[in-house]
């Protein structure tokens, strides 16, 4: 199948295939790597029921970051069907050291990324996904009630309805009445959405790039929440995000609020292992 599918993608590209090769493409998308003599191109490919969707709403994601014109993203070179099989296909880029200064210009260019490319409302035009999960996008002109309605309730209803954290309703019920006071009010910023350290890479030339985004205009901690609960981004990079652009003073107290949703999600797609984590959230804001 790949090596049709390949021959198929260079024929959409109207490329001369000089070879293909697989390359690991995660835990959701298989992944090919094109090679032509005017260059390669990398390709997610998927034949889930909602693959069209996923890969449809990434594109978009892509190209609303790309607009922005802050941090790089790659291209997007061509997304579609091929014989039932959703494929998204983008530039190919080599990897290179994460140095303190790749990481450094990485940190200030996300700052300059939340603080100039926002909107009126919290939201995104569609609803994505976040990994296989849907995630809403539904208008908000508050920070909290975007993160109640639009992330926090649909993941925790998800958990409990599949018998996950039964245990900790009365928390809930607290977290959710005390989040309206902790979340500060900012204008809604574009953010990447599911920033840990798979989703960005930086290139031969030290340049940062992201990739994989689940994107919403929202609070822009959220980002910086999901990038610390996993690791691989180290001090030079929110450093220079903080010299660029301060987070509200009270950050490292609010983050675990933001971190609760994507551990729920984590909850959803992996299991009980990330309980115990949301209890901890949960029982701390409560």
């Amino acid at each position: 199948m790949a090596n049709s599918l390949a021959r198929e993608i260079a024929n959409k590209l109207n490329r001369d295939l000089s070879g293909s090769s697989r390359v690991a493409g995660g835990d959701i998308n298989q992944a090919l790597r094109l090679d032509t003599p005017e260059g390669s191109w990398f390709v997610k490919y998927q034949n889930n029921p909602q693959g069209a969707d996923m890969l449809r709403t990434e594109a978009n994601g892509l190209q609303a970051l790309a607009q922005a014109g802050i941090i790089h993203v790659p291209d997007v070179t061509w997304q579609g069907m091929i014989n039932g099989t959703a494929c998204l296909v983008l530039p190919f880029l080599e990897t290179g050291s994460k140095t303190e200064d790749s990481l450094a210009r990485f940190g200030r260019e996300l700052a300059i990324l939340h603080r100039e490319a926002t909107a009126d409302h919290y939201g995104f035009r569609e609803d994505n996904f976040i990994g296989t999960l849907p995630q809403a996008n539904n208008s908000h002109s508050s920070a909290a009630d975007f993160l109640i309605q639009e992330r926090l309730l649909p993941q925790w209803v998800r958990a409990r309805n599949s018998g996950y954290l039964s245990d900790s309703q009365a928390c809930w019920q607290n977290l959710l009445q005390a989040l309206p006071d902790i979340i500060p009010e900012e204008q809604p910023s574009l953010i990447h959405g599911d920033l840990w350290s798979g989703n960005y890479l930086i290139d031969s030339d030290g340049t940062p790039w992201l990739i994989d985004p689940a994107t919403a205009y929202a609070p822009r901690e959220m980002d910086l929440a999901m990038s610390s609960l996993f690791g691989g981004f180290g001090p030079a990079f929110y450093r220079a995000y903080e010299n660029e652009w301060p987070t509200h003073p009270g950050y490292a107290d609010r983050e675990p609020l933001y971190q609760l949703y994507y551990l729920l999600v984590h909850v959803n797609l992996f299991g009980a292992g990330y309980e115990g984590s949301v209890r901890g959230i949960l029982q701390r804001f409560s």
